[in-house]
């Protein structure tokens, strides 16, 4: 059985809510760190991502654990959705997101609310696409958050999951786990409040079951098609799923 990681090990509260209290720490630094810590490769692999829906032409787009909308406004820019809605367990991430809809003068398509995975208030069908950007190694139970995405989108709608995985081949194996046992903390830790934060994004890094196994978790939650594209040497995975 895969060992449950928590950002907070001495904390007795739930997975949920130690995640949603990590993020509200870290949400004024976020975007900074994301990129910084990723060379900005991240925007390359966003992009990527939402452009592998564009046959799909979606109308209403649920984008799962939005964060600060990074991805959602991606989605905007390159699809032209008609609505987008964003949630997020975290209400700091969120309040970044509202900054940027407000800046972007984006409220008429995108708006965000606070909400998880494991209990979308969606009736069935409701979506077009679900995009989730570096957010289902966060949920507390996968199973229930991926039978939800599942309900929520239409017939011949698709997921696309944007997801941290583990390089298999030397030395790219090797110099990303020093990275991101060693490197990538000390910085977090310089930029943020939360020094535990930029510890436990690598060790639930490790814990994920990535490639081919989260390919079988999507099948297993009713997808009748999963592929994986793995980008930068497997570091990252886009993950798309049919239902």
């Amino acid at each position: 059985m895969t060992k449950i990681i928590t950002p907070y090990e001495q904390s007795d509260a739930g997975k949920k809510q130690q995640v949603a209290t990590m993020f509200n720490n870290i949400s004024g630094n976020y975007d900074f760190l994301n990129h910084f810590l990723s060379f900005g490769i991240d925007k390359i692999w966003r992009r990527k991502a939402i452009s592998s829906l564009k046959n799909l032409k979606p109308e209403r787009i649920l984008d799962v654990a939005t964060g600060t909308g990074d991805f959602a406004i991606e989605s905007i820019k390159r699809l032209e959705p008609r609505q987008v809605i964003g949630i997020d367990i975290s209400e700091g991430m969120l309040e970044v997101a509202q900054e940027k809809i407000k800046r972007q003068k984006l409220d008429d398509v995108f708006g965000v609310e606070l909400g998880d995975c494991e209990n979308l208030r969606f009736k069935e069908n409701s979506f077009d696409a679900v995009t989730v950007a570096f957010g289902v190694r966060n949920f507390e139970d996968l199973d229930q958050g991926l039978l939800n995405i599942h309900r929520v989108l239409r017939p011949g709608g698709q997921a696309v999951i944007l997801e941290f995985s583990n390089p298999k081949k030397f030395p790219i194996k090797q110099l990303y786990s020093f990275y991101s046992r060693n490197i990538l903390p000390a910085i977090g830790r310089l930029f943020s409040k939360d020094n535990r934060a930029y510890n436990y994004l690598p060790e639930s890094i490790v814990q994920f079951p990535d490639g081919e196994r989260f390919a079988s978790c999507l099948k297993n939650a009713g997808f009748r098609k999963a592929v994986c594209r793995p980008q930068t040497f497997g570091i990252c995975t886009i993950y798309i799923a049919t239902k």
